[in-house]
C-alpha cells in the first residue's frame, strides 16, 4: 500500500465504525491455543432487548432476553442425555438479578476508542483495519477489527458497515509471552431486523429451572461474551474455586499468572467441546492448570520394537465360548480391584497397568485382594528396558516379576513416591508370583470380553494424547482422532469390565490420575472401531 492510498484511508476512516442496532450474522470463533473452531449463527435486536446465538449448527441455542422477568432471563436449549432419555432437547433457564441484569449479547465489539491504522486484504477483500490498545498492569491487549462496506438496502446512498474479522492478542511482559489469542471470522452479515419468531423458544422444549439466580452459569449460557467483551470474571471465579478444591498453592506471582492462563485455555476448551455434544462430557479436574507439555508427562507408556514379547497365546476358542460371557461385567463389584491412585508428575502409568493386572490375577487364584507396589517396578525393572518415571511397558514388568520371584505389597515395600527411587526389593517378600502372561487376541471385542470375564482385569495401552481424554468426565468416550496402532499408544491403564450405555458398547477402564479425574478415576471407552487402541495390545497375568 503506497503513501497516498494510506493517507486517503486515514481521511475516510476518522470516526469509529457504527453498526446496525439489529442484525443477523454467521461466522466462527477460533481459539488457536485450544485448537478450537466453533461455528455460530447470531440474531441481535438491540431495540427489542433480545438476542440469540446458536453454536455448532444449532446443536446448542442460547437466548438473552432482557424483557423476561424483572431483570431478564438467559436460556439455553441443549441436548441432554439421562438414564431415561438420550439427547433430549431441553430448555435450561437462569434469571438475572439486580446486580447482574441480562442484556442482549452482541457478537460485534464496542468500537469506542478504536483508531484506524490502515487496511488489509482479508479473504480477497480490502478492509479497513481498526485497533484499540489497552494496557493493564503487565498485560498489553490489542483488539483489532477489520471491516468493509456495502450499499445500504434501506438507504441506497448510504454505506453499511460489515464486520469481517475481530482479533484479540494479549502480551504479558511479566511472563514474556503472548498469553491470549482468539478471533472471530464473520462469514455473512445482514442488518435487517430479525423476525420475532427467531427469539421464541421451541414449544416442544421442556424447561428446567435451576435453583437461585444461577450467577455461576451465566458464562455457559452466554459463552461468546468472553470473546466479544474480554469478559474474565467467570475465569477468576472458576480459578478460585479450582485452587480451593485442589489445594493449589503457587510459589510466586509469575507461576500463579502462568497457571491461570493454562486454566483459562483449558476451561475454554472444555466448555466449547461440551457444546459440540460429543456423546461424552468434559469437566475441570485437577489437571486444568497444566500445559500440554505437562500433560504429556503423565502418558508414560513407551513403544519399542520388540518382536515377540514373551507372552503366551490366547488359549480360548472365541467363536465357541463368546456366548458364555454376560452382556456386562464389572470386577469392582467382586472386590478384585484396588482403589484408584495418583501417579503424580511421573510417567509411571505402565507400572499401574501392570500391578492392576497382577492384583487381578492374584485375586482370581486366591480370592484375596492385595495392594501391590508400583514403586518396586519403577525402582527395580530398569534392567528389563523400563525407565522409571520416564516410561515403560507391561510385558517388561511381567518378565521382571517372573525372574525376581514376584512383586511385593505396597505396605511392605513402602508407599508410592512419584519419583525414581532406590531399589530395595531384596529386603522384602515378593508375595505375588507369576508363571506367565497372555497376549489377548488383538482387535477382537469378543476375545477381550472373554479375557476380562475369565481372567480378571486386563492391562491395556491406549492413545491418551488428546485433551478430550485429559478432561473426560462421563459418558462413553469416543475420539475420532485417536490412533490404534502400537506406535500411537502412549498410556497404560487397566480394563476392569465392559457394558453398554444407550446402545454404545464400552470398556470400563481404571486410570491412575486420581479419583478427581474422570468418573471417580474411571472412564468408559468406546468399543467401536477399536477406538484409542484398547484392543491393540491387551495382556493379563497368570498367578503362580
Amino acid at each position: 500500500m503506497n503513501t497516498l492510498t494510506f493517507i486517503c484511508i486515514l481521511l475516510l476512516c476518522v470516526q469509529a465504525p457504527t453498526f446496525s442496532n439489529a442484525y443477523t450474522a454467521k461466522g466462527s470463533l477460533y481459539i488457536p491455543y485450544a485448537e478450537i473452531r466453533e461455528p455460530f449463527y447470531a440474531w441481535y435486536d438491540g431495540k427489542g432487548g433480545r438476542s440469540r446465538i446458536d453454536y455448532y449448527g444449532g446443536m446448542v441455542k442460547t437466548y438473552q432476553l432482557s424483557t423476561e422477568g424483572a431483570y431478564g432471563s438467559s436460556i439455553k436449549v441443549a441436548p441432554i442425555t439421562t438414564e431415561e432419555a438420550e439427547n433430549q432437547q431441553t430448555c435450561l433457564q437462569v434469571n438475572g438479578t439486580y446486580e447482574q441484569k441480562i442484556t442482549p449479547q452482541t457478537i460485534i465489539p464496542d468500537t469506542t476508542g478504536m483508531q484506524c491504522i490502515g487496511s488489509d486484504m482479508i479473504n480477497g477483500v480490502e478492509c479497513e483495519k481498526w485497533r484499540l490498545v489497552e494496557t493493564i498492569g503487565e498485560k498489553t491487549n490489542k483488539y483489532t477489527l477489520w471491516i468493509r462496506y456495502k450499499k445500504s438496502s434501506s438507504s441506497p446512498p448510504m454505506k453499511e458497515v460489515i464486520p469481517v474479522r475481530y482479533e484479540m492478542k494479549g502480551f504479558n511482559t511479566l511472563l514474556g509471552s503472548h498469553y491470549d489469542h482468539y478471533y472471530l471470522e464473520y462469514d455473512w452479515f445482514s442488518s435487517e431486523t430479525p423476525s420475532s419468531e427467531v427469539f421464541e423458544v421451541e414449544q416442544n422444549s421442556s424447561c428446567i429451572s435451576f435453583p437461585g439466580p444461577g450467577e455461576h452459569r451465566i458464562y455457559t449460557f452466554n459463552p461468546i461474551k468472553e470473546f466479544v467483551h474480554n469478559h474474565q470474571d467467570h475465569v477468576d471465579l472458576a480459578f478460585d474455586r479450582y485452587k480451593s478444591l485442589h489445594k493449589k498453592a503457587y510459589a510466586h506471582e509469575v507461576e500463579h499468572k502462568t497457571r491461570r492462563e493454562h486454566f483459562k485455555h483449558n476451561l475454554r476448551y472444555i466448555h466449547s467441546l461440551n457444546r459440540a455434544n460429543l456423546g461424552f462430557t468434559l469437566d475441570v479436574n485437577q489437571l486444568a492448570d497444566r500445559s500440554d507439555a505437562e500433560l504429556k508427562v503423565l502418558r508414560g507408556k513407551q513403544y519399542t520394537e520388540h518382536g515377540d514379547n514373551g507372552g503366551l497365546p490366547f488359549p480360548h476358542d472365541v467363536e465357541k465360548e463368546k456366548n458364555d460371557v454376560p452382556d456386562s461385567f464389572d470386577w469392582r463389584l467382586y472386590g478384585a480391584v484396588t482403589p484408584v491412585k495418583d501417579q503424580s508428575v511421573c510417567g509411571s502409568c505402565w507400572s499401574f497397568g501392570t500391578t492392576g493386572a497382577v492384583e487381578g490375577a492374584y485375586y482370581m487364584k486366591y480370592k484375596k485382594l492385595v495392594r501391590l507396589s508400583q514403586q518396586a517396578l519403577i525402582d527395580c525393572s530398569w534392567g528389563f528396558g523400563n525407565n522409571g518415571c520416564d516410561g515403560g511397558e507391561d510385558f517388561r514388568s511381567y518378565q521382571w516379576i517372573i525372574k525376581h520371584g514376584g512383586l511385593p505389597t505396597e505396605e511392605e515395600y513402602g508407599g508410592y513416591l512419584g519419583q525414581d527411587g532406590y531399589c530395595h526389593v531384596k529386603n522384602v517378600t515378593q508375595i505375588a508370583k507369576l508363571k506367565g502372561f497372555v497376549n489377548v487376541k488383538t482387535g477382537d471385542i469378543d476375545a477381550m470380553k472373554l479375557a476380562i470375564f475369565k481372567h480378571g482385569p486386563i492391562s491395556v495401552a491406549i492413545d491418551a494424547s488428546h485433551k478430550t481424554f485429559s478432561f473426560y468426565s462421563n459418558g462413553v468416550y469416543y475420539e475420532p482422532s485417536c490412533g490404534n496402532t502400537e506406535m500411537s499408544l502412549d498410556h497404560a491403564v487397566l480394563a476392569v469390565g465392559y457394558g453398554t450405555m444407550n446402545g454404545k458398547g464400552y470398556w470400563l477402564v481404571k486410570n491412575s490420575w486420581s479419583n478427581y479425574w474422570g468418573n471417580d478415576g474411571y472412564i468408559l471407552m468406546a468399543q467401536k472401531d477399536n477406538n484409542c487402541g484398547v484392543l491393540t495390545a491387551p495382556t493379563y497375568a497368570i498367578a503362580a
